[in-house]
């Protein structure tokens, strides 16, 4: 059993870690971070080739765990927020499918990353699309103002994810949605992956169950809740935190849920 860490200490150190990835002092998920590489990584998580060349180069960090774009069911003049929105790679794409009526929202604790998201959308001339920096249990979105939230691989990096699907709840409409891809705990971690800070920051030890973030999502109120476990996604967790084992331990998953 792992002993729990500190909120804010957890925090910390994702935080002082994107932020290194953010300013290309980090290395990524992927390892090499040469374009070819980081669209081939892209492809490898079920972007199209023609999604990727929509975007922004910079924006491409190839962080997440899945497309949970999807299953998010974009239609144009739809508000989109993207929890942990990093380099704005799936917001980009959000704000493509939701057209000029539309908006993608961007939310994200890293200044760095919301820094080269922000130069990135206005290098481009992205105008429905917007960077907010915020935690994720406390959004800096309004009540009941977006219609689809997205996510790629963030929640497991949060200390509390309950609050942060009741923040989840909060800003989403009635009907609203969430399409989020994330990783799931599907076997106890040892001991020393468990508390390791790096492992945290790979996705691997901040997990939960299937059964932990159905849990968590009924108490934020959610309903139709749908967890389905990538059971191939071993071949690219493996490289995360290489040696390891963490393939072993924890699936990719697409989580979906209604407000």
């Amino acid at each position: 059993m792992k002993e729990p860490r500190h909120p804010e200490h957890q925090l910390a150190v994702v935080r002082e870690r994107y932020a290194g990835i953010a300013s290309g002092q980090t290395l990524g998920c992927c390892g090499d971070e040469q374009p070819l590489a980081l669209r081939e990584a892209a492809r490898a998580l079920g972007y199209s080739e023609e999604q990727i060349a929509t975007l922004p180069e910079s924006a491409n960090l190839t962080l997440g765990c899945g497309n949970p774009l999807a299953a998010a069911m974009l239609a144009p003049g739809m508000t989109v927020l993207d929890l942990g929105s990093g380099a704005g790679f799936d917001c980009f794409l959000a704000a493509e499918q939701v057209g000029a009526n539309g908006r993608a929202i961007g939310v994200d604790m890293t200044p760095e990353m919301i820094a080269r998201a922000r130069a990135a959308a206005a290098a481009a001339g992205r105008t429905n699309v917007e960077f907010r920096l915020g935690e994720l249990a406390y959004l800096p979105v309004a009540d009941a103002s977006v219609d689809v939230i997205l996510s790629n691989c963030v929640v497991n990096l949060t200390p509390d994810k309950t609050q942060v699907f009741r923040e989840a709840f909060r800003v989403l409409k009635p009907g609203g949605r969430l399409a989020i891809s994330d990783v799931v705990r599907v076997a106890e971690l040892p001991r020393d992956l468990a508390a390791s800070d790096s492992s945290l920051c790979s996705c691997i030890s901040g997990a939960a169950t299937v059964a932990e973030l159905e849990a968590s999502l009924r108490q934020a109120g959610f309903a139709d809740i749908r967890i389905a476990v990538n059971e191939r996604s071993g071949e690219f967790i493996k490289d995360w935190e290489p040696g390891s084992g963490a393939e072993r331990y924890v699936r990719a998953a697409l989580i979906e849920a209604r407000r």
